[in-house]
């Protein structure tokens, strides 16, 4: 039997109870959390861009919030029960070094908001540097991830020189 499959992308998610359904998406700094009941064998996950965003009033995480009432109003109508809920947590990588925390703080979120929540998470890949694939079953909650083998590229020397000189491209 093949599985159907469902392509999740940034801002995206996805509910079922199809047991030959897998959910997919592809993370860097972005967050991806599997929610699943293990009785009701319904699940879904989402793909979060930026759960936190910064302000001159501070840090606001309406965003993050959203996302994951979202996905768990998705998964309820499909009969699971909250106080079941269990969790997987992927992504939160920091892509390009030095530029930004948008992967630490989407970790952190993830993190924070399942404890804050109760819902018990069972494993998470989270940080590092490297991209992740993840399929998410979420009629049985199993999760199979593949992380980028590939290390950041340096960027050769002639090209370096040739960014110091000046190459035609301005970045607006």
């Amino acid at each position: 039997m093949t599985a159907r499959r469902i392509h999740i992308t940034q801002g995206e998610r996805a509910a079922c109870d199809r047991p030959d359904t897998v959910i997919t998406t592809i993370l860097g700094s972005c967050v991806s959390c599997c929610l699943w009941d293990p009785v009701a064998g319904v699940g879904g996950m989402n793909h979060m861009l930026l759960t936190v965003s910064t302000s001159g009033a501070g840090m606001c995480n309406l965003a993050g919030l959203n996302a994951m009432e979202l996905l768990i109003n998705d998964i309820l109508k499909l009969g699971a029960r909250r106080e079941r809920l269990h969790a997987k947590a992927f992504g939160g990588a920091c892509m390009v070094s030095g530029l930004s925390e948008i992967g630490r703080n989407n970790s952190a979120f993830t993190l924070d908001f399942l404890s804050k929540e109760g819902i018990v998470c069972d494993g998470h890949s989270l940080g590092g540097a490297t991209s992740r694939h993840v399929q998410f079953w979420p009629a049985t909650g199993r999760v199979r991830m593949k992380a980028s083998r590939e290390a950041p590229r340096e960027v050769p020397a002639e090209i370096q020189a040739r960014a110091t000189v000046g190459n035609g491209l301005e970045l607006f």
